[in-house]
């Protein structure tokens, strides 16, 4: 029993003292083998979705949190990181189209640092278990529709379960 408890104990203050991701200075690459399609989604779209669930794995979030990026980034740009804005946001860069205020140039157009950007968003989101996934998306990017997402949420279902069964490694890099 006292091992275990003592192993508790450790494991507590690692998950309490770990440090928290840095989108400035931390990339992310994928290794290992992925499905070469899932629900219409491939190659560097089914990468980048792995890396926006490690972001958001490694902030300690929800699986449904996991699933609500991947939706996201599928509705904002189709899983690929853009140079591109559009005319609600000329400015908006990257797999989550996010605009100047959300952070540096650099870090909007990282898959995992704009992955910790919307998250972080997400997380300060109280109350959000009780929303319908598309209105917390909705809440996070203030996109015009409030359901814009929806349509997305079964995609993004079928991506996380194939990444994971696929068993890539998402590996973190400094930038």
């Amino acid at each position: 029993m006292g091992a275990i408890g003592l192993l508790l104990v450790v494991l507590l203050a690692w998950i309490v003292t770990r440090p928290e991701p840095d989108p400035v200075t931390q990339s992310a690459t994928v290794e290992g083998d992925l499905p070469r399609s899932v629900a219409g989604w491939s190659g560097e779209q089914l990468e980048n979705a792995a890396v926006v669930m490690r972001a958001g794995r490694d902030l300690g979030l929800s699986e449904r949190d996991v699933r609500i990026g991947v939706m996201t980034a599928m509705g904002e740009s189709s899983l690929r990181v853009i140079d591109h804005g559009d005319d609600a946001g000329p400015d908006s860069r990257g797999l989550f189209q996010q605009r100047t205020g959300w952070g540096p140039y650099e870090v909007r157009m990282d898959a995992y640092g704009s992955a910790v950007l919307f998250y972080r968003a997400l997380a300060r989101l109280d109350g959000r278990d009780a929303l319908a996934p598309t209105r917390v998306a909705h809440a996070v990017q203030i996109n015009r529709d409030p359901d814009h997402y929806a349509r997305w949420w079964d995609d993004a279902g079928a991506v996380v379960d194939a990444v994971d069964r696929a068993g890539v490694e998402v590996v973190l890099a400094p930038r």
